[in-house]
């Protein structure tokens, strides 16, 4: 299950987990300083394994072929050799920016061996091809240096194919020149469009590469080994990873639960630093101002430290540029996750704060809908996590923070208000405790079982709900989006399976598996230094219909479109994620049947957006979005890229004119209006969620015995 603090998950990328965005670093460094630290870096430096990596790369693959879910009992071979193969250099040069064929040509006698070398803890190939990758680097810095002041003709029909992870690799340096032009001019442009002057685009961009340089150089024989052993356990599955002693230490501390940052969790993926997600209760949260998907491509001190561009660097070396003290500010340069390629990026300004487990509790509000000339009471709890205070349980502390406790709370409190329904917004609700999620089911089912758990030995263990009452059992809505996982989809599903409510939103993330965390040390007992740990995936949920939430999720009765494209996010878009599959059911009594009124919902809902203006510009927003990403190039003309961002301003534009007019409030005052009745809800899809209720509602009158 994901932790209540933090969800480590290895994204696209072998080798790079995410962390609590929490960070500090004197501000950014001058080209002289840079070049000055640069000089005590050994830029030849040939790194090799250390004395006890032979041993842990054995005890690692003993681990997983003994114990992992799926590969417990089976050996490597040379087919799954391959793909650790690929996984590695892509890892070291994901978009052929580097390597020549003929680098690749030489490795290639790696391809089919490194299965039998995990065995015996060769690492001749790990330190070779790193080896090989630093080289190139290092060759390549005098050419991007000098292609950085060139003038660049910005009036010419050209283009760049930004994912080059297809394309094949350059032959010669010359033609691997003409692609770093390319690039360079791009990135370029990028700055004249966000206004830049040109003697900072120049320096900006000297910063970029020197600082990538220098990360590479002062890579230790640990990274590459860490970097390396990812690329064989994200082969098994994408939750099975190494940490490395240090990564590990900053694992744990991360997990604590008050900590000091600005409440995100990131990840590594093509270059760029991705928040997974925001985390309630912290300073990113509270700023409204940094999102899911938004990629951050610059980080600053303070108020007038210089931004440090951080694309192409390293997940750990971004978190060491964020990591600070409480009160102290950050500066991130941003694009936005519905950005298109090339569009201007945003500076977002935040404090760092510590973030405590009270603010992020469950938390209600009402709703008023009127459909049909009806109005509607409706409650809505927002659910961030599946939490508990293990310490104040364990310490018997009578108030101790859970989910049920929370939840349970709420829901007297609504009923005491006599809400005609209720909503649990589960959106980008990354999971926490199965505890937790099989006991707040129970608020909502009288008995019976909420998940089963099948272990690597293959027993099935039938999660049964506790307690045999029924706290709350009047009409329910639970809203999810492709951000909702584990534990979520827990909840979510065993609801659709009882019929308990009806599941509205975009399908859920996708992850059915569970993962433990061992510490190798135990393995090795007379080795006196850490060695780091081991998630390795040992169980799969499945729903009570026997079906497993792996890479399936779960679907929703009525469907919203999505930003998120299924095969760039989610399990299903991991090559590496196991397989879905099924099992028997278990012994369950439905609450009631749902189904019979989702083709009315759906009709009504259909029927509903098509008037409802935001619903349509959620709609356009997304097409757009989705057009804009399967461009294969992007132009590099000035001109016709400013056409393109003038276009979206005019469309924001218009859209505010138009909301002013329809409102009649400037979006500034609307702001400052305390939330009420007579104010929309910008959030169109909480809106339509509460239509949806409230025609459930009516059409099934007789079914509920609270109102």
């Amino acid at each position: 299950m994901a932790n209540l603090r933090i969800m480590v998950e290895d994204m696209k990328k072998t080798a790079l987990i995410f962390f609590f965005a929490l960070i500090t670093i004197v501000g950014g460094q001058t080209i002289d300083e840079l070049k000055e630290d640069n000089k005590s870096l050994d830029t030849n430096k040939v790194l090799m394994p250390e004395i006890v990596h032979p041993k842990v790369n054995q005890v690692v693959a003993g681990i997983i072929s003994r114990f992992h879910y799926e590969y417990s009992g089976k050996r490597l071979n040379d087919s799954l050799s391959s793909e650790i193969f690929d996984n590695y250099i892509k890892a070291l040069d994901y978009n052929k920016m580097y390597f020549l064929k003929e680098d690749i040509d030489r490795l290639e006698k790696y391809r089919y061996v490194l299965d039998q070398f995990l065995y015996t803890g060769e690492l001749e190939p790990a330190f070779d091809i790193f080896n090989t990758f630093k080289k190139r680097l290092n060759e390549r810095m005098p050419f991007l240096f000098a292609t950085l002041e060139k003038d660049y003709d910005y009036t010419a029909d050209d283009s760049l194919k930004l994912d080059r992870e297809d394309a094949p690799w350059a032959e010669s340096i010359d033609e691997l020149d003409k692609i770093w032009l390319k690039r360079i001019k791009y990135e370029k442009l990028n700055r004249i469009l966000n206004d830049t002057p040109e003697e900072d685009i120049v320096k900006g961009l000297t910063n970029r590469y020197k600082n990538y340089h220098k990360a590479i150089l002062q890579y230790k024989s640990e990274d590459v080994f860490q970097l390396y052993l990812n690329s064989y356990t994200n082969v098994m599955d994408p939750h099975t990873s190494y940490f490395s002693p240090i990564t590990s230490e900053n694992f744990q501390i991360n997990m604590s639960l008050s900590l000091e940052g600005i409440g995100a969790q990131l990840r590594s993926e093509n270059d760029y630093v991705t928040v997974v997600k925001i985390i309630p209760g912290g300073p990113a949260s509270k700023s409204n101002d940094l999102f899911a998907d938004d990629r951050i491509v610059a980080v600053g001190q303070g108020d007038d430290g210089d931004m440090v561009d951080v694309i192409g660097w390293r997940l750990d070396d971004v978190v060491q540029m964020i990591r600070g003290k409480k009160g102290t500010k950050v500066r991130l340069d941003v694009l936005r996750a519905e950005d298109a390629p090339g569009m201007p990026s945003e500076e977002v300004v935040l404090i760092r704060d510590k973030v405590k487990l009270e603010e992020q509790a469950a938390k209600k509000e009402i709703i008023f809908i009127e459909e049909d000339g009806i109005k509607f009471k409706l409650g809505v709890i927002d659910l961030p996590a599946f939490y508990i205070d293990f310490e104040g349980r364990r310490n018997g502390d009578p108030d101790y923070k859970s989910t049920t406790r929370d939840v349970a709370k709420l829901l007297e409190e609504l009923k005491e208000e006599k809400v005609d329904g209720v909503i649990i917004d589960l959106r980008n609700n990354g999971g926490g405790s199965l505890e937790e999620v099989i006991n707040m089911t129970g608020l909502f089912i009288e008995e019976g079982p909420v998940v089963q758990v099948k272990k690597q030995s293959g027993y099935i263990d039938v999660k049964k709900d506790p307690d045999e009452s029924i706290l709350y059992d009047g009409p329910l809505a639970v809203l999810v989006n492709r951000y909702s996982a584990s534990a979520s989809e827990i909840f979510s599903g065993a609801i659709q399976d009882y019929g308990r409510g009806v599941i509205i939103g975009e399908n859920t993330f996708g992850k059915g598996t569970v993962q433990h965390l061992d510490n190798l040390n135990r393995y090795l007992p007379g080795v006196q230094e850490r060695l780091g740990q081991i998630k390795i995936t040992r169980e799969k949920y499945y729903r009570i219909t026997g079906s497993s939430t792996q890479n399936l999720g779960v679907k929703p009765d009525i469907e919203f479109p999505s930003s998120v494209d299924p095969e760039d996010f989610g399990e299903s878009s991991r090559p590496s994620s196991l397989a879905w599959d099924q099992i028997r059911t278990a012994n369950f009594k439905k609450f009631q049947n749902l189904n019979e009124f989702i083709p009315e919902l759906i009709r009504q809902h259909d029927e509903r957006i098509q008037k409802d203006i935001e619903f349509q510009y959620l709609i356009e927003d997304i097409e757009t979005t989705r057009k804009a990403r399967e461009k294969e190039y992007i132009s590099l003309n000035l001109d016709s890229r400013k056409a393109e961002i003038e276009k979206q301003e005019k469309i924001k534009e218009e859209r505010d004119a138009e909301r002013e007019k329809r409102t009649g409030l400037k979006l500034k005052e609307k702001e400052e209006v305390a939330a009420g009745e007579d104010v929309p809800d910008d959030d169109v899809r909480l809106v339509e969620t509460g239509h949806i209720l409230a025609d459930l509602i009516q059409l099934s009158k007789d079914k509920y015995s609270v109102k």
